[in-house]
């Protein structure tokens, strides 16, 4: 047996042990892509395992995330810091091996993936920025962004819609340094995928403007080599490459069923396995003939990066202010004092907080320059247009404004892509309500803490005549549940300011920017404030209030507006502004108390959306103004009046409260 071949059955036999020591887990995708995944980075992809963070590295995405295995058997056998300890603990706690790959848990491990199709997605991103960041650093004779992105998907990959959405986008961008291998083994977990899942892939994906290449042999790693070194050629393409592989390749007792995919192939099998692919080590070995293999692979892959390493030296005594930028936009940070920068935080006028975040935005455009961003074909109305940074194409890749299409799903998982590359911000929008349809990527942000902006403009029943469908109610309470995710609801375009400052400058994670479609007053002594995520933002002249008032975004002017109301009445009343609750509850108790002394127990919140999340400010003896059932179709100020969000509405809850 050659090297090769026993470096692919190394990482069969590591998998299958794994799972089995496990008692859980996926042996088919490991023991069927053994072949092709080894032989692409072996042969064709460039990385450095003494280095995973290696810029110019080519990038890989495990899109099948289920196939975990497969992924920390590579990482193992080429040297990433990832020991057989780490092997035999698969899928236990406080492992480097969880069932499905983590981002900065595990050296070597570039996203996140499980939910099926996300990967594809994220390859599309980091596609989409090494095309970006290629346009900007590179200059004749140096190279030094250079690389392609690679994803193993799966049948299920295929099958879910936004890896459909991604695709067309990314033929439509001309995607050339993108490679897709498709696990083509016509198995899913309830069966035969004739079942469910009978389109000519290949037909599809030509149709989608993608480069087209079968391999007939999952096994044959020349076939395999010749068909990577092949999509390398087409430059103005992604490429798709069928691979014809066999779920579960060597369990002669599983191979080739559904039973192979999702559960520990069992010690007999495990046994006859070994058997059959002339395996006779003991259990968890990298024979020394791989190691030293997988040693010389190591040199060659650290003369690369030391190569590149003194073109990257050289790049800098050559053209020193680009890259002082490349040291930046690697960084993370920002050059600019945002927080000291006035003209950054003025507005003079009120206006929709949709409109000044389209004011902030080519602020920020001009401020920090690697910005990118674009929103689901709805920048009209989302506002978030950069005016002179021209649009990302295939004919143009300078242009910082992506179009992503109807495709919110995908639109959300490709920025997660492009962040992750490294280099650049993203930010993408939609209307609020289509949050949901991008719930699933949202999430991944979230659990990977990428600062990412999400832009969600038509906030609420205000949205008028478009009617329930369009009109977010529950929306707000989805995403506040998030672990990691900021929601950022602001009251004036001081407060929309303080949100995307805190999104450039502070976020550890995804902030969700929650736009109104109708025009907001300015409130003197908004603004930088905001970043306590709750404030006063008007008080009463008694020490302890007779009541507070809480709201966010628009209808802060409610209950400003109350305040006065109530006042005549001889009510003092304390107005806060709460345009996040994550922001908040990250201060100090003290601070809080302040905000909301605990002694001031008649409490009224205002928000036009779902109740849910606003008694923890209220308590038992509070009150919630809020709309916990689907809108209609009417005028928005009509709606606002037929809901209850007036400022006698307010004033009467109050007197009602003061009157138990």
């Amino acid at each position: 047996m050659n090297v090769d071949n026993l470096a692919i059955n190394t990482i069969r036999v590591l998998s299958a042990e794994a799972v089995q020591k496990a008692n859980s887990g996926h042996p088919g995708l490991p023991l069927g892509c053994a072949t092709m995944a080894y032989t692409l980075w072996a042969k064709q992809m460039k990385h450095n395992p003494k280095n995973s963070k290696w810029e110019d590295r080519d990038r890989f995405v495990l899109s099948a995330g289920h196939g975990s295995m497969l992924l920390y058997s590579l990482l193992n056998v080429f040297g990433y810091d990832l020991s057989v300890e780490d092997i035999k603990n698969f899928r236990q706690f406080g492992s480097k091996t969880p069932g499905h790959p983590e981002y900065k848990h595990t050296d070597g491990v570039e996203t996140t993936t499980g939910p099926l199709g996300q990967g594809i997605c994220n390859a599309v991103g980091m596609a989409i920025s090494e095309s970006y960041l290629a346009e900007k650093f590179n200059k004749q004779n140096f190279k030094v962004i250079d690389h392609y992105t690679y994803t193993i998907a799966g049948d299920g990959c295929l099958m879910e819609g936004i890896s459909s959405e991604a695709s067309s986008l990314a033929g439509t961008l001309g995607l050339g340094k993108l490679i897709m291998m498709y696990d083509s083994n016509n198995i899913s977990i309830e069966g035969s995928t004739d079942i469910a899942f009978r389109e000519d892939v290949a037909k599809r994906y030509e149709a989608y403007g993608w480069q087209v290449i079968k391999v007939a042999d999952g096994n044959n790693i020349e076939e395999i080599n010749a068909a990577i070194i092949a999509a390398k050629k087409e430059d103005k393409k992604p490429t798709i490459i069928i691979v014809k592989n066999i779920i579960g390749y060597g369990c002669l007792a599983k191979q080739g069923k559904a039973s192979a995919h999702g559960e520990p192939l069992g010690e007999e099998n495990i046994i006859a396995l070994k058997e059959n692919i002339g395996w006779n080590y003991d259990p968890f070995t990298v024979p020394e003939e791989v190691k030293t293999q997988m040693e010389s692979f190591n040199k060659e892959a650290n003369v690369k990066e030391v190569t590149w390493n003194k073109l990257f030296e050289d790049y800098k005594s050559t053209y020193p202010e680009l890259a002082k930028e490349w040291e930046l936009w690697f960084s993370g940070k920002i050059a600019t004092d945002l927080l000291g920068d006035e003209s950054f935080w003025s507005f003079d006028k009120p206006m929709a907080t949709r409109q000044s975040s389209g004011i902030l935005i080519n602020r920020l455009a001009k401020l920090v320059p690697n910005i990118i961003g674009g929103s689901a074909d709805l920048a009209p109305s989302n506002k978030t247009y950069m005016k002179d940074r021209g649009d990302f194409s295939a004919e143009d890749r300078s242009g910082a404004n992506m179009h992503f299409g109807v495709r919110e799903h995908a639109m959300a998982a490709i920025a997660n892509g492009i962040y992750l590359h490294g280099g650049l911000k993203v930010f993408v929008s939609t209307f609020f309500v289509f949050s949901d349809y991008m719930k699933g990527a949202m999430r991944l942000s979230s659990i990977m803490k990428l600062p990412i902006a999400y832009v969600l403009t038509h906030d609420s029943i205000g949205v008028g005549e478009d009617g329930p469908t369009h009109e977010p109610i529950e929306q707000l309470a989805a995403l506040r549940s998030i672990p990691n995710m900021t929601v950022f609801r602001p009251a004036d375009s001081k407060e929309a300011a303080a949100g995307w400052y805190y999104v450039v400058a502070k976020a550890k994670g995804p902030v969700s920017l929650v736009l109104t479609r109708q025009t907001l007053p300015l409130y003197e002594g908004s603004g930088k404030r905001a970043l306590k995520g709750g404030y006063i933002i008007k008080d009463c002249k008694k020490e302890t209030p007779d009541v507070l008032l809480i709201a966010s975004g628009s209808e802060v002017e409610l209950i400003y507006k109350a305040a006065d109301e109530l006042k005549a009445l001889g009510i003092e009343a304390r107005v806060v502004s709460m345009p996040s609750f994550e922001l908040f509850e990250a201060q100090s108790m003290e601070y809080k108390e302040s905000v909301l002394p605990n002694k001031v127990r008649t409490r009224v919140a205002v928000e036009a959306a779902s109740s849910f999340g606003w008694h923890k400010y209220v308590g038992l003896d509070g009150a919630v103004i809020s709309i916990d059932h689907f809108g209609a179709s009417g005028k928005a100020e009509v709606l606002f009046e037929e809901f209850g969000f007036t400022v006698n509405n307010v004033v009467d809850t109050v007197l009602r409260l003061k009157n138990k």
